[in-house]
């Protein structure tokens, strides 16, 4: 059985289980989590939600929050003598997917 779930602007498939990284939640390590918008349920039978299967949920515990590799950004003019050098690393959050309850 798995869900395509919704959270952080992006949707993910998931798996009983297996292990995700999504965008940053408020949310320590070894705390459980429970994602409500779940999009679809596949398995023996599919449930399509409209826009989210009513009842179904995925629960999962929170594995360890971190940040991405630096990703860097690097502008310049040229024939000017102007550039700009700007580093980002996002934040994480690893989940390990317990049940799928639909």
């Amino acid at each position: 059985m798995y869900a395509i779930i919704a959270t952080g602007g992006k949707q993910y498939k998931v798996e009983a289980g297996k292990a995700i990284y999504v965008e940053k939640l408020a949310a320590d390590a070894g705390e459980k989590v429970t994602f409500d918008q779940v999009v679809f349920v596949g398995g023996d039978s599919t449930k399509i939600g409209t826009p989210t299967v009513d009842g179904a949920t995925v629960s999962g515990t929170v594995e360890k929050q971190g940040k991405e590799r630096k990703v860097v950004t690097f502008k310049y003019k040229p024939k000017k003598h102007q550039h700009s050098k700007q580093g980002h690393r996002q934040p994480y959050t690893k989940v390990m997917i317990d049940t799928i309850n639909a």
